[in-house]
């Protein structure tokens, strides 16, 4: 990893510490209002049940994982924050989080039967996501399944505060199209591409929302130029 990278990851894992706690109280009960986003969660948790240890990767709270583990799924969790696992282990004592970064993360190769990743890339820069997805595939074993949420657009934003706490993190959009590709580089077979308009405001930013079912194929492709 180059020392900006280094210095991206410090940032972002200090502004999440800072406002971890407003960020669970906001977040936390979020899926209640979210139908579609948890109609797609319950298909990912019927595909991987019973085949092995998924990872809910950027968990912050907890949420997404408390979830699947209702689903009946054996979950996990990983987040970059100390506070936000702080916060996921509170709410959530039966699940195991741990700290961990998605660039890096401390698992064995194919050790994972499947990967939730909601919106874990948004803080993410382009140039960083095909190390993230190969290392999504290293963890993952054969045809295990990715299920990864992301805002669409090509921009970002950079506000200044969130909740009130003061804040230096990107935000980072994506086209669906330039993730199938790193994917695809990284060893995934796509098997769909989903996309929604946002809901009402007060539930969500208002954004188009992407999500990608992906299995691992166990071939990593070349860059395509």
């Amino acid at each position: 990893m180059s020392s900006v990278s280094l210095d991206q990851t410090k940032t972002v894992r200090a502004d999440y510490d800072r406002i971890a706690a407003d960020y669970a109280g906001h977040i936390y009960n979020e899926l209640e209002n979210k139908p579609f986003d948890c109609e797609l969660l319950l298909r990912f948790a019927a595909e991987v049940h019973g085949r092995g240890e998924v990872c809910d990767m950027g968990c912050g709270p907890g949420h997404v994982a408390r979830f699947l583990h209702d689903a009946g799924v054996h979950v996990s969790g990983l987040d970059l924050s100390p506070r936000m696992i702080e916060e996921a282990r509170k709410r959530n004592p039966e699940i195991a989080f741990r700290e961990g970064d998605m660039m890096a993360p401390d698992l064995p190769g194919g050790s994972l039967a499947g990967i939730s990743a909601f919106y874990a890339i948004v803080n993410i820069p382009d140039e960083s996501l095909p190390i993230v997805f190969r290392e999504m595939a290293r963890v993952l074993e054969p045809d295990g399944l990715l299920l990864l949420a992301f805002h669409i657009g090509a921009d970002s934003v950079h506000p200044e505060a969130m909740w009130g706490q003061p804040i230096s993190m990107e935000f980072f959009f994506f086209e669906p199209d330039a993730i199938r590709r790193l994917l695809v580089e990284a060893g995934f077979a796509i098997e769909e591409i989903i996309e929604r308009g946002p809901y009402a405001p007060e539930v969500e930013y208002q954004s188009r929302r992407a999500y990608i079912f992906a299995r691992n194929a166990g071939v990593v492709q070349s860059p395509v130029l």
